[in-house]
């Protein structure tokens, strides 16, 4: 199997490179157009700032690029934001493939720390490429903004409020926690993203 990791100015890639691995799959992580569009799966991962990512993407040709890709893309953290139609970090135009704006955590509480960091479980999980039986189970993020929930939401998180914690949309899939990072769990989101 052909495996593309989109390499852009975010961090984080490399870590999903190594998730990879570990499950026997050697991916290349790259810039290269046609490597992109010929591969039979492509990721879209990092950890970043929306306006200077997109502004990369848009230099390199990456953002018309990754929008009309027909095979499996999977989008995670910064990935899936950019993946939404607008950001409210930098206000930033984004791709448009999910019908969703980003937003920022706004905290209600005392308690509520922003950037939410940590292990939270998934709910409302939705027949899609996240296993049902993942249900309750729990992953791990690092963000300080949020897609809402939407249609194209199979599964929700709680924190400060319900949010979409993954997406999907045709071939385009995205989790805003980092599979790479989330144990046993998070290797079998990978193994099903893999397998679709």
């Amino acid at each position: 199997m052909n495996i593309a990791i989109i390499k852009y100015n975010a961090g984080n890639i490399y870590s999903v490179d190594y998730a990879l691995k570990r499950l026997g799959v050697v991916a290349t992580v790259t810039d290269d157009g046609e490597t992109i569009r010929t591969a039979d799966k492509v990721l879209f991962p990092g950890q970043g700032e929306a306006s200077s990512t997109m502004a990369y993407l848009q230099r390199h040709g990456l953002d018309t690029l990754i929008r009309n890709l027909t095979q499996p893309v999977l989008g995670i953290c910064i990935g899936m934001q950019l993946l939404c139609r607008h950001s409210d970090e930098g206000d930033t135009p984004c791709l448009g493939v999910f019908d969703a704006d980003v937003k920022r955590f706004v905290a209600q509480a005392k308690s509520d720390k922003i950037p939410h960091i940590g292990w939270n479980t998934l709910s409302s999980v939705r027949e899609g490429f996240i296993p049902k039986n993942l249900e309750n189970e729990y992953v791990y993020f690092v963000h300080s903004y949020y897609v809402p929930l939407t249609e194209q939401t199979v599964a929700a998180t709680d924190y400060i409020l319900p949010f979409s914690s993954a997406l999907q949309k045709d071939n385009f899939y995205a989790t805003q926690f980092h599979p790479e990072k989330s144990g046993d769990v998070g290797e079998k989101i990978l193994k099903s993203f893999l397998d679709l």
